[in-house]
């Protein structure tokens, strides 16, 4: 696959084929790629908590919140929830930069996102959570402080990305027949240079 059409198949996915479970192998996979990226001062004090067992990944999804600019839609719908998640924490032990850190993790959700993308699944990086919730529901040591919930799975909905249309609004939106439409801004419109 080329990498612009593993870069188009990387959607943020808010619906999940729950009859295809994901792997502890596959996750361990995942992890094993991010791990090999670059960190800031090679300082490395980002950790993934695995989960995959179905009472774990619900309680993980009862802290999270999917889609908030869709407040009248309550995702992800009964019946296709992500059958998997990566938590991403930061050692604390080893660093308390938050700045770095949290570049860091940008770089390992993608790169975990592109692999779950190359093995037919996907993935959801989800912001939005309640760390408390989040802490006891897989029952994270206090020297670990939670950066990022990445929630995977197979894809089960349709994924539509467009130009920004000419109000320039950069909301996504969801049609009656449940296509996830995502405006992007065009390639003239993001890159400066001199003219």
């Amino acid at each position: 696959m080329e990498f612009k059409d593993l870069v188009m198949k990387n959607r943020s996915t808010r619906g999940f084929n729950e009859g295809r479970r994901v792997t502890r192998e596959e996750l361990l996979d995942l992890c094993d790629d991010a791990r090999l990226t670059p960190s800031a001062g090679n300082v490395q004090d980002i950790r993934f908590y695995i989960s995959c067992d179905r009472e774990e990944v619900e309680a993980i999804l009862a802290a999270t919140k999917f889609a908030a600019a869709l407040k009248d839609l309550h995702l992800p719908y009964p019946g296709l929830h992500p059958t998997a998640f990566i938590v991403l924490v930061q050692d604390q032990s080893i660093s308390a930069n938050r700045t770095r850190c949290l570049i860091d993790a940008g770089i390992r959700a993608q790169t975990i996102t592109l692999g779950a993308a190359e093995k037919g699944l996907a993935g959801l990086m989800i912001l939005n959570f309640n760390a408390d919730k989040l802490r006891k529901a897989i029952a994270l040591p206090e020297k670990f402080a939670p950066i990022l919930v990445i929630a995977l799975g197979e894809p089960a909905e349709k994924i539509q990305i467009e130009d920004v249309g000419p109000d320039g609004s950069v909301d996504y939106w969801r049609t009656p027949d449940g296509v996830h439409h995502v405006p992007k801004r065009t390639l003239e419109d993001v890159v400066l240079e001199k003219k």
